[in-house]
């Protein structure tokens, strides 16, 4: 008796040399994690054995590797004519009559007739540790009926010879002998309906473990998967998941122009269409707060379970709105960093901007543009070019390795390309839109995907250099390096520079790069101007008002950079715009006065104090109170800027109680930023109401000495180790001392001023807070140089 067909129940991780890694992974879910909540749909899986048996009739195997034989995968001429040669040979041969039986039966047992199933591949060297084998067969959509069936299985057997995966196979050493595919066939998830997309147990341009990193789109997944789409993104933060708190992160809302939804007669029987999505639901999220957390809860209980980082595609049916994963394998790029180096790479020039869109890992490429439109142009490719084309998939894996870097019009971060680009360490910027509009065949340029999750395609082959330093390696030191960090996109790789913290997070840096609008503008928008009115709504799409915007906003910048960095403090400094950097927020016209010197006005303290700022800051207040109270994230404290007086200091810790952040309840912290010569002077003073000072060097000099910094004139006289600064800075650093506070600065790094740095330390500074970039420098200053 045969054992041509498996049902899923039946099958587990044990079983993937029988019927490969994916049905063996589905065997697993749903025998292991279904009673812990995890929703697989069911199905069969045929073995190995019979697509071996298959393969024996006719010869078939034989043929196959005898025609293999030689073949170089780096001609892609060639390669295209071997492959449609043994794709023809396995369409035209017979299934065995044994197997043709089970297939019949099993469908039966799925309810048979014209019942929807997904007919998916699933080969024996496949979804392992250190090779995804993402998109290398092909999966069939919406097949109906029985005779469909049996034609999508052949189908399946013969994408093992698809170029794509007869190349990946060879470039991943895997080769293309004893390989076995098996076909899973499962109940279809009615998501055309719904929504579907891929979810990462970890973020995967970091490797950051902390996270869970989910994409989503309306319709089936395919066009999330193969980059046809570019999705809403949303991250969600573990710890906060386990002690079932609000845990989302981030959110990012994408295009999702099209959908693929089912079709009529297609290739195999009924199959698959793709269709405009309407453009209110373009601007609005694929899934709500609640089923993003059931789907991170299911995440999490996958990669809990099999004992690493996952990548799972999940589904969910539109028309009973349940939630269903559909495949489950091990991430293979990031989850193989162990964490132990930096390796940086930072643009030494910039040129024009020329598009942007989702980077992809965080490296630098140049080289001279190739656009090709289709797959079938890729014999033109030369090693080194910048691949430019509309949308990049697995088939375009046989030319992946010869780029300089990749561009495309669609896609997002979870689509096969990505996959394959990560592994094979490729800069690639995906959902530019328009790049094969922009972009000149044969022109210089340079990619850029080191300057967070926005990449840059620029004008010309820039100079960029790359460094690696290994964290084992760095010394200890005599005082606490903390980061400032304004940009939540780079956190999760912030957080590997080896550091004790966050010293100073602007929340102005929050509101101009994650909100872009005059706070005011969206606490008025029903009486702005119609035309102001509708490019703030295009942008506030998604969220339920424009106060919960702002707050969500806030919170999700504030919370990622909590999540990154926990349990080391994260210190947020309350909004400190100027009012003319108020100003150039969208709507900031209406709003802002027009001062001589906005360095010594309207900021800092004095805005929270204001009537008209009072509701601005009161919702900065609630975004804060939510990241701590309710996500759980405690280790964010509080910073006051430009406060002028121990009166003023008083008036706005009051404020800060009123809108629920009193100093002290729930361990809160409440820190001063000592930047005015009135707070060195005064300090006893302004103490008695902060739990300690970070001194901002650059004002405080500034103001010491009357300078403008930003002054080309008198810029040569700007100098923070002037003795009068550095009484100002040792009078402040004694007192806290002495009252028992925290003291940090944020400063220079040794490897600029080592003078300055030296006489930080004996005077006891607390830590010193520098920019993520010049802090690798200092470590790498400090593990080459001990003295």
């Amino acid at each position: 008796m045969t054992n041509f067909t498996i049902d899923f129940a039946k099958l587990g991780m044990d079983d993937v040399d029988k019927v490969g890694g994916k049905n063996a992974s589905l065997g697993e879910m749903i025998a292991s994690l279904t009673d812990a909540g995890v929703s697989v749909p069911g199905g069969f899986a045929t073995s190995a054995e019979a697509y071996r048996t298959f393969l024996a009739e006719g010869q078939l195997a034989q043929r196959i590797a005898e025609r293999l034989k030689g073949l170089d995968v780096s001609d892609v001429t060639a390669l295209a004519r071997v492959g449609e040669e043994i794709r023809n040979w396995i369409l035209q041969t017979p299934l065995p009559a044994q197997l043709e039986k089970e297939i019949r039966a099993g469908y039966e047992g799925l309810g048979g007739g014209e019942t929807a199933v997904a007919v998916r591949s699933s080969a024996t060297a496949e979804d392992l540790p250190d090779a995804s084998f993402a998109g290398q067969q092909e999966s069939f959509l919406n097949i109906r009926g029985v005779e469909s069936v049996l034609q999508a299985v052949k189908g399946v057997f013969a994408s093992l010879y698809n170029d794509r995966a007869i190349a990946y196979r060879e470039h991943t050493g895997y080769g293309n002998v004893g390989v076995a595919l098996c076909a899973g066939i499962q109940h279809m998830v009615r998501s055309e309906t719904g929504a579907a997309g891929v979810m990462f147990t970890l973020d995967t341009e970091s490797g950051f473990r902390d996270v869970i990193f989910i994409t989503a789109a309306f319709g089936l997944g395919e066009t999330v998967v193969q980059g046809a789409v570019n999705p809403d993104e949303f991250y969600l933060y573990k710890p906060a998941l386990d002690a079932g708190r609000p845990a989302i992160l981030r959110r990012k809302r994408g295009s999702k122009a099209i959908k693929m939804v089912y079709g009529e007669c297609g290739e195999f029987g009924h199959s698959v269409q793709t269709v405009q999505v309407a453009q209110e639901d373009c601007q609005r999220f694929s899934l709500n707060d609640e089923e993003l957390t059931s789907l991170a809860l299911q995440a999490r209980k996958i990669e809990q379970h099999y004992g690493r980082p996952m990548d799972i595609e999940w589904a969910k049916d539109g028309d009973s709105g349940k939630l269903f994963i559909l495949q489950a394998r091990p991430e293979t790029v990031r989850s193989r960093d162990q964490g132990t180096s930096i390796e940086r790479y930072s643009l030494q020039e910039r040129g024009e901007v020329l598009c942007e869109g989702r980077a992809i890992g965080q490296r630098i490429g140049t080289g001279r543009v190739r656009k090709l439109n289709s797959a079938k142009g890729m014999a033109e490719m030369q090693d080194g070019e910048v691949l430019v084309t509309d949308m990049t998939d697995p088939d375009w894996e046989p030319i992946l390795k010869k780029a300089g870097a990749i561009v495309t019009n669609r896609g997002g971060r979870t689509c096969h390309a990505a996959i394959l680009a990560r592994e094979l360490g490729i800069p690639a910027v995906v959902g530019c839109r328009n790049a094969t509009e922009i972009l000149e065949n044969g022109t210089p340029v340079t990619v850029s995907c080191a300057e967070g999750d926005t990449g840059f395609v620029m004008s010309g082959e820039l100079d960029f250099e790359r460094e690696e330093a290994e964290v084992r390696d760095m010394p200890k030191l005599p005082f606490k390096i903390m980061l400032n960090v304004g940009n939540p996109d780079r956190a999760f790789a912030f957080s590997r520079v080896p550091n004790r913290g966050v010293g100073l997070a602007r929340l102005e840096f929050i509101l101009n790069r994650m909100i872009g609008i005059h706070p005011k503008a969206l606490l008025e928008l029903d009486s702005l101007p119609q035309d102001l009115q509708i490019k703030i709504r295009e942008r506030i799409g998604g969220y339920p008002s424009p106060k919960d915007f702002i707050v969500e906003k806030l919170v999700e910048g504030i919370a990622t950079l909590a999540a990154a960095f926990a349990p080391n403090r994260v210190i947020v400094r309350l909004s400190d715009f100027k009012s003319n950097e108020y100003a150039h927020l969208v709507g900031g016209q209406l709003y802002e006065p027009s001062e001589e010197n906005p360095m010594l006005g309207f900021r800092g303290a004095a805005r929270y104090r204001s009537k008209d700022f009072c509701q601005c800051f009161a919702l900065e207040c609630r975004a804060l109170k939510k990241v701590r109270d309710e996500m759980g994230l405690t280790n964010v404290e509080i910073m006051v800027p430009f406060v002028r007086t121990p009166e003023e200091a008083k008036e706005v810790i009051g404020l800060l109680a009123e809108n629920g952040l009193r100093r002290g309840e729930g361990g809160l912290r409440v820190m001063m930023m000592c930047e005015l010569p009135s707070n060195a002077l005064l300090a006893e003073e302004f103490l008695q109401h902060f739990d300690g000072f970070s001194i901002g060097s650059n004002d405080l000099t500034q103001l010491t000495l009357g300078i403008d910094r930003d002054s080309g004139l008198v810029a040569d006289l700007f100098d923070e180790r002037n003795p009068a600064v550095k009484v100002l800075l040792s009078r402040a650093i004694q007192v806290c001392k002495k009252a028992g506070k925290y003291v940090g600065i944020c400063g220079q790094g040794p490897s600029d001023h080592k003078d300055f740095a030296r006489w930080l330390v004996d005077e006891g500074i607390d830590s010193i807070s520098l920019n993520p970039d010049t802090a690798v420098d200092t470590w790498l200053y400090l593990a080459n140089k001990k003295d």
